[in-house]
């Protein structure tokens, strides 16, 4: 699956909450990780063991690849697995999932890709599920999702007992709706803190706070 702007953003959010000491954790879990992108990115705020969970094979050969060329591989272990699956005493102090998004929308005819991109491999119920399970006491979990997805999230979050503390709404410029939300939830209520950005001015360049999230990480900004 190729790298997309938005899974960069929720990315580099993220870590910049770890730079900030705003989240502080001893080790982190990467539900779906994909090629490992998300889990390298934070791998470069945090010296601690991050275990990025991948149901499909060839994702996961990939992501192996990819950790092992790294200069933080030996912090860096893919698990070839269903997160259900996982053992549940393990308690992890950052969740972070870029989850399947297009339930109900068409299919591809590629097997790998509707894992990826909708909910044959991992709903967001089980998701959440799997969440409670696995987050330590004091920990943040984030998610990525679609905007119109957010508040259908949080409520089966809040089943679960997870609670909002921070989001982004995303967009692409000012004069477009939110189509992307990255969530921040804990195991305690809070204020809610919501922060939106846009990715490019009405000029077609990128704003500034796209750009200092995004500098460290992308070669041409």
């Amino acid at each position: 699956m190729k790298v997309c702007t938005d899974s960069c953003l929720f990315g580099a959010w993220i870590a910049e909450k770890i730079s900030r000491k705003y989240i502080s954790p001893n080790n982190m879990l990467d539900i779906g990780t994909g090629t490992g992108v998300l889990s390298l990115m934070l791998a470069q705020q945090i010296n601690v063991a991050i275990d990025a969970v991948e149901i499909d094979k060839n994702a996961f050969e990939q992501a192996t690849v990819n950790f092992a060329a790294s200069p933080w591989h030996q912090q860096l272990q893919a698990i070839h697995m269903d997160v259900t699956k996982m053992n549940k005493r393990h308690a992890y102090d950052l969740i972070i999932c870029n989850p399947p998004f297009f339930e109900n929308d068409l299919r591809s005819d590629n097997h790998e890709k509707n894992l990826a991109k909708h909910h044959e491999g991992l709903t967001l119920n089980d998701l959440t599920k799997s969440v409670n399970d696995l987050l330590s006491p004091e920990g943040y979990f984030a998610v990525l999702l679609p905007f119109h997805r957010s508040e259908y999230f949080k409520s089966m979050a809040n089943a679960q007992q997870l609670f909002l503390y921070e989001e982004l709404l995303i967009r692409q410029t000012e004069r477009h709706s939110f189509f992307r939300s990255v969530l921040l939830f804990g195991r305690n209520k809070k204020e809610i803190l919501t922060e939106t950005m846009s990715i490019k001015d009405d000029q077609q360049n990128y704003t500034p706070r796209f750009i200092t999230l995004l500098k460290d990480y992308y070669l041409y900004l």
